[in-house]
């Protein structure tokens, strides 16, 4: 499962900082997306003091979302 397609010759990143990628990418709240992280349901990275989430852990959420609604919605 892919996030986005990015334009030709540009790369995707890989972490994202909460306020500047995640949220966008899961079209979320700054407040739920650090719930999550906090109940262990979205990973994160700790590089230095900034923590980020992987675009894997993005598309492990999602796909934990599907399964629990079913899958087939």
């Amino acid at each position: 499962m892919t996030l986005a397609v990015p334009e030709r010759g540009v790369i995707a990143p890989q972490l994202y900082r909460v306020p500047d990628g995640a949220m966008r990418a899961l079209n979320m709240s700054r407040t739920l997306v650090y719930d999550l992280i906090r109940s262990g349901r979205l990973r994160t990275v700790k590089e230095g003091r900034t923590r980020f989430v992987a675009a894997s852990a993005i598309a492990e959420y999602v796909a934990l979302l599907e399964r629990e609604a079913g899958g087939d919605q």
